[in-house]
């Protein structure tokens, strides 16, 4: 356990030393150098913010459609119900005219005798 320790501390210090080194290597040398990674900087900037506004377009799309979604849902649940409560209605419509009938059946038997 104590080698795979002393590799991994070993490992770190290897690659901090390579990471400062590299920082001094990069740096420009001239003006013209400087000048073209300024420009590729504000490039990159603006490929950034493009990005970034992609992204909140579709965050913005994403919420509409969730949005238009739910009214969507809320509008079919509702309907649903209506249609529910116009079957339960026609059932009990229906209960009531069968029960009228077999009392005006019942009556006009009894009075036929």
């Amino acid at each position: 356990m104590s080698k795979i320790v002393a590799t991994l501390i070993a490992g770190l210090f290897a690659t901090s030393a390579f990471a400062q080194t590299a920082t001094h290597a990069t740096a420009p040398a001239t003006k013209a150098e400087a000048k073209e990674a300024k420009e590729v900087a504000k490039a990159d900037a603006k490929v950034e913010k493009a990005k970034a506004d992609a992204k909140a377009d579709v965050a913005e799309a994403k919420a509409d459609a969730a949005k238009d979604k739910a009214k969507a849902v809320k509008k079919a649940s509702k309907k649903k119900a209506d249609v529910k409560a116009d079957a339960a209605e026609a059932k009990a419509e229906h209960k009531a005219d069968a029960a009228a009938h077999t009392t005006h059946t019942t009556t006009a038997a009894a009075t036929t005798k």
